[in-house]
């Protein structure tokens, strides 16, 4: 065809090409901080523009420091093995991942539709023993992990001292502090990632049984809703809600033994402790409060992805003072419970409405699908309690020893920069330090890594100046991966209110109807776990993703909104436990909508309408 012939191919709407952004002023030069195989190459482009890539805004919210890649790597790893090599899911393999301007982008990796049929027996029989057998190797499992974060508990990460012990030398032991350090670092991070291969060992299953439900019920009930499926496997006893129970455990201790006014001035955590502990009612909260400890305050108002997330184990003054907020609520009399029997009869009754539209063998079916459910689905957050929070709590812990060690040796200026170094080049300084160590001679690292960091750290403040996109490149025609549509909530929808395609009036956004009922009120915009203090009595959240541990506020607000999130996400899941209105996945509530506005939240249409 001549070219004065030629017909131009029709534009489809597209995402910007991550080769086409360039990164905000100061940010020159930053994919330096990452290893090669995270970020887009050149050579590639071709090959990388073909593939339709999500912002992860769910899960990494903000820029992420090179040593927190970990997080992506070890966790997006694991979900592929599990996917793709170990339960050979049929339609779903692994999920491919980038930084991009410090963002985490993701791509989902399709089964060639030629291997679909071979790799379902092997994923009946790999998956059918877990199902048959959950109780048990779920048993199995605690121990597994306990002994993991019992392991990374016993690292130690102590300045090396000025000669090796006597008793060292003395019994041949042979080796030095130097060789221990070098193996504990080793060791801390081969543990971090057999954590991360047993936090998506029962998750993807969990999944894969709710989608099962999922996908027979709009196949036998045509008109049922998204959330109507979600409500028959709610109201289960998460252990994810338990430190949130310990707070108002301990509040009522508070109120019933004359505490309350102790609680002035949470701040002063230590002063608070010491004043109930020294009060002659205080030993049953003091006692109550050392046993909530340790697990259930392992807990990060973050997501457990950040090494500055914040446990409450580590900075009391965050749980004491949700503690002080539900004192306040029981002096007023409110009723600061979790009504799961409410959420169990709600569950019951749309059960039964649409079993009643059933008999014989889809009557079995449809109740056989939803029993297993039932007994999968709590591990859907279950796990997020025990690796998110608990061992990543520890494991950040630990590193923040290490990098505080390699501080006062004048590797870096401010005790947590070793987060700003890559795993491998923290391997790198360590040797530098145990090698000076060994010879006694000055160790290199503080002639260079002082400048760098610095220079590291204006590039991640000026990548934080910018907003990511929330996509890249040219979406497919239908989204089709399922956990794609279930846990990040990326629709055909989702990404036309992306590109300004949706046919929402003006004044009003859309998402995922994630968990029922309505409710208006004043919007709170926040965007980090640090503004939670901000929150008021009769607010609306808004915010670009929640986290679970963010349920203590869920007293003070009447609905929440977020930017990203689908039906499984963990904000739809726990909303829908605390009985709160909830629209997710509304791509730009947090940009679009500002504090104070008066909003009207839909969580049975999805809707958030400003009405100012």
């Amino acid at each position: 065809m001549s070219e004065s012939t030629a017909v131009a191919a029709p534009v489809r709407n597209a995402f910007p090409s991550p080769y086409d952004q360039a990164p905000p002023a100061g940010a020159e030069g930053w994919k330096d901080l990452y290893a090669y195989n995270l970020v887009f190459q050149d050579n590639l482009r071709d090959v990388e523009e073909a593939k339709f890539w999500f912002c992860d805004s769910q899960h990494w919210p903000t820029v992420t420091k090179p040593f927190e890649t970990i997080g992506f790597e070890f966790a997006v790893g694991c979900l592929g093995q599990y996917n793709a090599r170990q339960l050979l899911i049929p339609t779903a393999n692994g999920i491919e991942y980038r930084i991009h301007n410090g963002y985490v982008f993701m791509s989902p990796v399709a089964v060639n539709p030629e291997h679909i049929e071979a790799r379902v027996p092997e994923f009946m029989r790999r998956a059918g023993h877990y199902f048959e057998n959950w109780d048990s190797l779920l048993q199995n499992w605690h121990v597994k992990l306990r002994a993991t974060i019992d392991e990374i508990e016993s690292l130690d990460f102590s300045a090396l001292p000025d000669m090796i012990p006597i008793d060292d030398v003395l019994s041949g032991k042979g080796t030095g502090a130097g060789t221990e350090l070098l193996e504990n670092y080793d060791r801390l991070i081969s543990l971090a990632y057999r954590a991360w291969q047993y936090h998506f060992e029962f998750l993807n299953l969990g999944y894969v049984a709710y989608l099962d439900l999922f996908m027979f019920c709009k196949e036998v009930f045509p008109r049922i809703s998204d959330q109507a499926i979600a409500t028959m496997v709610q109201g289960v006893d998460m252990e994810l809600f338990r430190p949130d129970d310990e707070l108002k455990k301990l509040a009522r201790i508070a109120v019933r033994d004359g505490l309350a006014d102790l609680f002035a001035d949470t701040s002063d955590a230590d002063g608070t402790l010491a004043a109930i502990a020294a009060h002659q009612s205080g030993a049953d909260w003091t006692q109550a409060w050392n046993d909530a400890q340790d697990p259930w305050f392992n807990f990060t108002t973050g997501n457990g992805f950040y090494a500055h997330d914040q446990y409450w184990r580590d900075v009391p003054a965050i749980p004491l003072g949700f503690i002080k907020d539900y004192i306040a609520k029981l002096q007023q009399g409110a009723d600061i419970d979790r009504h799961v029997d409410a959420l169990v009869a709600e569950r019951d009754r749309i059960t039964g409405e649409y079993s009643e539209l059933l008999d014989g063998d889809a009557l079995a079916t449809f109740q056989g699908k939803l029993g297993l459910a039932r007994v999968v689905y709590p591990y859907v957050e279950n796990h997020n309690f025990y690796i998110e929070h608990w061992t990543m709590g520890v494991f950040w812990r630990k590193a923040r020893q290490l990098s505080a060690v390699l501080h006062r040796e004048g590797f870096w200026a401010e005790p947590n920069d070793m987060f700003y170094l890559r795993r491998d080049e923290v391997r790198e300084v360590l040797f530098d330090y145990v090698n000076s160590w060994m010879v006694g001679a000055p160790a290199i690292g503080p002639s260079r890594w002082p400048a760098e960091v610095e220079r590291r750290r204006a590039i991640v403040d000026a990548l934080s100046t910018a907003r990511p996109q929330p996509a890249l490149n040219t979406p497919p025609e239908v989204i089709t991966e399922p956990f794609t549509l279930m846990l990040w909530g990326i629709t055909d929808d989702q990404i036309q209110n992306w590109l300004g395609k949706s046919d929402v009036p003006e004044g009003t956004l859309k998402g995922m109807a994630a968990s029922p009922g309505t409710a208006e009120g004043p919007a709170r915009v926040i965007s980090t776990a640090d503004q939670l203090s901000e929150v008021q009595d009769g607010e609306i959240l808004v915010a670009p993703v929640t986290a679970p541990s963010w349920g203590p506020i869920f007293g003070r607000i009447r609905a929440t909104v977020t930017d990203i999130g689908g039906m499984m996400s963990h904000a739809a899941i726990v909303c829908r436990e605390y009985g709160m209105p909830a629209v997710t996945g509304t791509g730009t509530a947090s940009v679009e909508i500002t504090t104070g506005q008066m909003l009207r939240v839909n969580g049975n249409t999805g809707t958030v309408t400003i009405l100012d």
